[in-house]
């Protein structure tokens, strides 16, 4: 079982990075982050499209991540 759950955890990593990696990018987030325009980078803008669909996939692999991580975490404490 032990196994199983770190495979799936490990698998579940590589889809988490990739999943990140293919969300668009803001332009200018990180000049705007140096130049003191933190208004545009923490600004509510609604995600649409392709990019909300990457941003709750990545959410929900994330949260099956977290549920692994910790039943792993409670069978390696038995």
């Amino acid at each position: 079982m032990k196994t199983a759950i770190l495979t799936l955890l490990l698998i579940l990593s590589f889809l988490i990075v990739i999943t990140i990696l293919l969300q668009p990018s803001k332009q200018n987030s990180a000049a705007s982050a140096f130049t003191g325009g933190a208004d545009q980078l923490f600004g509510k803008q609604k995600a649409r499209g392709f990019e909300a669909i990457m941003q709750r996939t990545t959410a929900v692999l994330g949260g099956i991540w977290l549920l692994l991580a910790f039943l792993l975490m409670l069978f390696n404490a038995k």
